[in-house]
């Protein structure tokens, strides 16, 4: 592929390359973020296995997966709600950005291991701020 195609590839506005790109930057800064975290606040050194080479390595390699994969996912899923929700409503505003965040967020929750109770029950505490908020403006 020539580089003039590559750069029009990636110029598209499209929702799947916005998708695409939100979740290489939620990989890149995940993980920089892990490897900070690693180096700096894990300061539990794992016990030195005979089968393992280069524990400390291995541990931050692991931390810095984690992190990453969970940016991507942030991103990606909040990238691909709000394209979409952009796309149906046919409108850019602010709802599309909030549902996008309010998604990822109760996705990568419920992958953490929270469950679906945690998420659930943080869904209805927004629904019930917001009916709340619509009524005081009313």
């Amino acid at each position: 592929m020539e580089h003039s195609k590559v750069r029009d590839l990636l110029d598209q506005h499209t929702p799947i390359m916005v998708t695409v790109k939100g979740a290489t930057m939620g990989l890149t800064a995940g993980t920089v973020t892990g490897a900070i975290v690693a180096t700096l606040f894990d300061r539990d050194v794992p016990p030195v296995n005979k089968n393992v080479t280069h524990p400390e390595l291995m541990r931050t390699l692991k931390v810095c997966g984690n992190y990453g994969l969970t940016f991507a996912a942030l991103g990606g899923i909040y990238a691909g709600v709000d394209q979409l929700l952009e796309k149906q409503r046919k409108k850019k505003d602010f709802i599309n950005g909030a549902v996008g965040a309010f998604v990822a967020g109760a996705s990568v929750l419920g992958f953490k291991g929270q469950g679906a109770a945690e998420w659930t029950r943080a869904a209805a505490t927004e629904a019930a701020g917001r009916d709340s908020s619509h009524a005081a403006v009313s």
